[in-house]
């Protein structure tokens, strides 16, 4: 099943906005994104335009949520183009209203964009921007710890896709979906007896540090359209942690530059990597251990159908066709993918 959100009644508004000062009496409230771990509203009031976030961790997360609002503060303060945090008449960033989680931010007008959207130039600067991202983080927030970041067991792979390809074979009614799911999944087994000796080592810690954690399309936010198009705002801080910061970059340009085959546009692939070497200070042996680690990644990974199979939710599957494709390929065309990163 979705996870659930209580509707915003006008009486948990007038409870949330009382623990604010300044910012006027609600008008209107409507839901502007249905993402996968949170909730977002525009909020209209007398006193102007808000984004009200309901965080569905619900309020044992106020510390983890202050700490991220603290760490983007800091960053705001650094030239990078983050969305403030409205703080409560307390002092804190993070309020409860009615046992929910809430943060609430000034509303930014702005649009998403695509990589098919970007020219290579603005492909680059999406590139060097990440790369700030992640030297600013180090300069931000206390010194990263070890971390280990094991890669994927394929044993466990070879379970879950045994585990998957049962429950798509016993559906009653099968539709498209369901033919195409058996026959990605019994492909990927098959491409993992032939890549089991690629299992990537642990990571150095030399490569990692403080990463913004799910860098993608949804999470920034362009000028508006007539407007010159850079980035005005990095949404959605939610995994902020310390991860492989290269590996950051190859997860989120095979989001950004994913075509609707399965296939990577390559040629704003490499400008967008070239751009975040140089402003992360990254290496090509770095890059390269990257892209090898999130291509195994790929390999093992199938939490689009575990959703579906597992937890009967079906929100990732307009998802599935092309990131499943693009394993394929990617594992087709390795050298060409590793060059574009690389060179």
């Amino acid at each position: 099943m979705q996870p659930s959100s209580p509707a915003l009644t006008e009486g948990t508004l007038h409870s949330l906005l009382r623990q604010y000062d300044g910012v006027g009496e609600p008008l209107s409230c409507t839901p502007v994104s249905h993402g996968l771990l949170n909730r977002g509203y525009r909020l209209t009031t007398t006193r102007g335009g808000y984004f009200l976030k309901h965080h569905l961790d619900g309020p044992g997360s106020l510390g983890r949520i202050e700490r991220q609002h603290r760490a983007t503060d800091r960053l705001g303060e650094l030239g990078l183009p983050v969305v403030p945090v409205v703080p409560g008449s307390g002092g804190g960033t993070a309020t409860v209203a009615e046992g929910r989680c809430f943060a609430l931010h000034p509303w930014i007008e702005g649009t998403h964009r695509h990589g098919s959207e970007l020219t290579a130039g603005q492909s680059r600067q999406l590139g060097a921007l990440l790369g700030r991202v992640h030297v600013r983080l180090a300069r931000a927030l206390p010194e990263a710890p070890s971390t280990g970041h094991e890669s994927a067991d394929p044993a466990a792979t070879y379970d879950m896709i045994g585990a998957l390809l049962e429950r798509v074979r016993s559906r009653r009614n099968r539709d498209s979906f369901d033919e195409l799911a058996e026959h990605r999944l019994t492909e990927r087994r098959e491409l993992l007896r032939q890549h089991a000796d690629a299992r990537p080592g642990a990571v150095p810690d030399r490569f990692t540090g403080w990463v913004h954690g799910d860098f993608h399309p949804l999470n920034l936010l362009y000028a508006p359209p007539g407007r010159t198009p850079r980035p005005v705002a990095i949404l959605d801080w939610d995994r902020l942690g310390v991860h492989p910061r290269a590996e950051e970059a190859v997860r989120g340009a095979a989001i950004f530059f994913l075509r609707p085959g399965g296939t990577l546009d390559l040629r704003k692939v490499r400008a967008f990597a070239r751009a975040y070497r140089g402003a992360a200070g990254a290496s090509r042996a770095e890059l390269a251990a990257a892209v090898h680690r999130v291509w195994w990644e790929r390999l093992n990974d199938f939490w689009m159908l575990r959703w579906r199979y597992q937890l009967c939710d079906v929100r990732t599957d307009p998802q599935f066709p092309a990131a499943a494709a693009l394993v394929v390929w990617w594992t087709r065309h390795y050298p060409a993918v590793q060059t574009a990163f690389c060179d």
